[in-house]
């Protein structure tokens, strides 16, 4: 599985926390906590850190918000989302496959940047009558004296408010696969009648931000005021981050289409290892080590009984029995039982199957028709197929 943990479920969606998501509300926590000490000096220590480890735990609550926006209006377009995840970087919907036209893309793609904007703008509404008058030229020191000013209510709605706003813009930048990006993509989309080529095009604009993201990052460090983004070390390195995770993630975006492309009309029975090692649901776990495990490279294998598919042995399940026990004891007593794994079927489509294996993380996936084993479809295998059609190197866009 994905590093991580599940947290719950909202409209049959899962509800995940990656572990990437702790440091960052770590690093939240620290940072707010040194701002409400120096906001407000009169507030003891414990006061200000109580303070704010609420105000992170509600901005994480806005950021799902944002995200189950998305989700509501992929399932309205009949998209399925099988979980929303925070992690390092805020949050992700796992979207299964791509909206079918531009205009289901401009909507998923701009719910969640105006339900940031709408939730900041609330709260800054609800916080207005408790925040003093001031004139629009107003000095630092005077805003210093106006936010020491505020009660801790306030405090944190008028800094809640003020990041939804500014995370709702922040996502509006055309860099894919941002809001902003799939925004983007959309019009191309829309202009072009050609999703490769629009995606090709917003992927490419989206590495272009991000290598511009790297480079204010660099010259924030060595202490360059960047209008919007400020400057310092801190702020310099998490800019530089921000860049490298969206140039990555726009290039994985562009090669993900061309995989999905790719794989169209294929089934994993043209994928699959139609022969490999199987266990006999009789042997013994010693005998699975010595034998299997330790005669191959396998990981994992599929346990049968006259044919029939009822488990999967992998090197982890060897830990849940004492070694001295495993001469006398059947391998079906520790494997995870067929019934409680996900499996693929001959008939499949092969994109269907791989989104099975990314989402669980795993290596591979028994492919089983009416009970029986009939295959085993292996990640590295889908990997190699598609090298081989790629030549190696991926395809220019169409330019129709």
């Amino acid at each position: 599985m994905h590093e991580g943990f599940r947290i719950g479920r909202v409209f049959g969606v899962r509800l995940a926390i990656d572990y990437s998501w702790i440091f960052v509300f770590l690093l939240m926590a620290w940072n707010l906590t040194a701002a409400f000490v120096r906001w407000h000096p009169e507030w003891t220590s414990l006061e200000s850190l109580a303070l704010a480890v609420v105000a992170t735990v509600l901005f994480f609550a806005s950021i799902l918000a944002h995200e189950l926006a998305h989700t509501i209006v992929a399932r309205a377009f009949d998209i399925p989302v099988s979980e929303i995840r925070l992690f390092l970087f805020g949050g992700i919907s796992n979207i299964e496959r791509e909206p079918a036209s531009a205009r289901a893309e401009l909507w998923m793609a701009l719910v969640g940047p105006v339900t940031s904007a709408a939730i900041g703008f609330f709260l800054l509404t609800i916080a207005s009558p408790f925040v003093p008058r001031v004139d629009a030229a107003v000095d630092a020191t005077q805003s210093s004296e106006l936010l020491a000013g505020l009660g801790p209510v306030t405090t944190v709605l008028v800094w809640l408010g003020t990041v939804n706003v500014a995370l709702g813009i922040f996502n509006l930048i055309p860099g894919f696969p941002l809001d902003g990006g799939r925004v983007l993509r959309a019009a191309i989309w829309s202009w072009t009648r050609d999703l490769e080529r629009a995606t090709f095009w917003a992927s490419s604009i989206g590495q272009g931000i991000g290598w511009l993201f790297m480079l204010m990052g660099l010259a924030m460090l060595f202490g360059t005021r960047i209008p919007f983004f400020g400057q310092g070390a801190v702020a310099g390195l998490w800019l530089a981050f921000i860049g490298w995770f969206l140039r990555s993630a726009s290039e994985r975006s562009y090669h993900g289409l061309l995989v999905q492309d790719m794989l169209d009309g294929v089934r994993v029975t043209h994928l699959m290892r139609h022969r490999g090692y199987v266990l006999p649901a009789s042997t013994t776990i010693d005998a699975a080590v010595n034998d299997w495990f330790m005669r191959s490279n396998e990981r994992a294998f599929p346990v049968v009984d006259g044919g029939r598919f009822v488990g999967l042995l992998s090197v982890a399940d060897l830990r849940k029995i004492a070694k001295d026990d495993w001469p006398a004891t059947p391998v079906t007593a520790i494997m995870t039982p067929a019934d409680q794994l996900t499996v693929a079927s001959p008939l499949e489509e092969a994109t269907s199957a791989l989104r099975k294996i990314s989402q669980l993380d795993i290596e591979q996936l028994p492919v089983v028709d009416r009970g029986q084993l009939v295959g085993m479809l292996d990640r590295s295998d889908v990997a190699r197929w598609i090298e081989v059609r790629l030549g190696a190197h991926p395809p220019t866009p169409r330019h129709a």
